[in-house]
């Protein structure tokens, strides 16, 4: 572009008629995991980063049949069915195409990221309003669901599948990730009973209080300490034998704190995107953590590189434009 030509602003590409597109962002593992002193109070914080799936939902008006692919994505095809039975002119069929770039088993969000972008596609492409509650209770009939579908940093309860609150947002953190390795079944592992003690309920309170003030007030220290306490509390449920590794390193390149996934396999270290010192923290953390999976950071950091025997680096969601639901 010449010297003050004005830029091109190009028009978003319209969607065709009976076609839908969703998208739905993943997150690193969650702030905070546990349960409150309530009846059904297991809940999560969510860590929004920017990893997405995204689901085209195209009809197909002379057919009843509805397919999804990849095929094995059945949990997308079984809402996208269901949403189906809601729209006018009930058994028209459609295929449902999903893309992602989230990995699956390591407490990423994937599946749920998967759900919630197939419930805006499909709705979308058959004319369904779906408001946020409404794919909740959609969702409560699948599986157990984090908070991917508003657009901020949110207290959700997961199994029952609905909204306890919205924190709001931060400034934006990257966060330098391992991955221990294998996958984790996400459903299996909410069946598990889980052994919270009446004290463990009240500390759980207490972290989601701090946590709540954090976010408002924009503190990131806080919200370090928050998630690195939360991680130690959740070993005994899933054990990370990085865990204390990781710590030493986070401590080592002044680090915010140590998210996890508190139901998969990824470890992470919080770091202040605006530190001036950012980038060479961020270095120094890859090559550190490298040595702990059995990777290479390759003489740098691969922003939002795939988990798997190496160090990737995501960058969390700010909602710069404001959160929704």
């Amino acid at each position: 572009m010449t010297q003050g030509a004005a830029p091109v602003i190009r028009a978003p590409r319209p969607v065709p008629p009976g076609v839908g597109v969703g998208t739905a962002f993943g997150t690193f593992g969650e702030l905070l995991q546990g349960a409150l002193p309530e009846r059904d109070g297991d809940f999560l914080v969510t860590l929004p980063v920017a990893r997405w799936t995204r689901a085209t939902y195209r009809r197909d008006p002379d057919s009843t049949a509805l397919e999804v692919r990849p095929a094995r994505k059945t949990k997308a095809l079984q809402l996208a069915r269901m949403i189906a039975e809601l729209a006018p002119g009930r058994g028209v069929g459609g295929t449902l195409t999903l893309s992602s770039v989230i990995p699956e088993g390591k407490g990423l969000a994937s599946s749920s990221a998967d759900l919630v972008a197939t419930a805006r596609a499909t709705g979308q492409a058959l004319g369904v309003a779906l408001p946020p509650a409404r794919i909740e209770r959609l969702l409560s009939r699948i599986e157990p669901t984090d908070g991917v579908l508003y657009s901020a940093i949110v207290a959700f309860h997961h199994r029952t599948v609905r909204l306890r609150s919205v924190l709001g947002a931060l400034p934006a953190m990257g966060v330098v990730g391992v991955d221990e390795g294998g996958e984790v079944d996400t459903v299996a592992f909410n069946r598990v009973p889980k052994t919270f003690t009446t004290a463990d309920r009240h500390v759980y309170a207490r972290l989601l209080d701090r946590l709540t003030a954090a976010v408002r007030h924009r503190d990131l220290a806080e919200v370090g300490r928050v998630a690195t306490r939360s991680a130690l509390m959740n070993q005994r449920l899933r054990h990370k034998r990085t865990l204390e590794p990781m710590r030493e390193i986070c401590r080592e390149v002044g680090g915010l704190g140590v998210a996890v996934g508190h139901s998969g396999t990824t470890l992470g270290i919080l770091l202040d995107l605006a530190d001036p010192a950012y980038t060479r923290r961020a270095a120094v953390a890859a090559e550190a953590c490298a040595g702990l999976v059995g990777g290479a950071a390759g003489g740098g950091v691969r922003e939002g590189g795939a988990l798997g025997g190496g160090v990737s680096v995501y960058r969390t969601l700010s909602f710069a434009g404001g959160v929704a639901g």
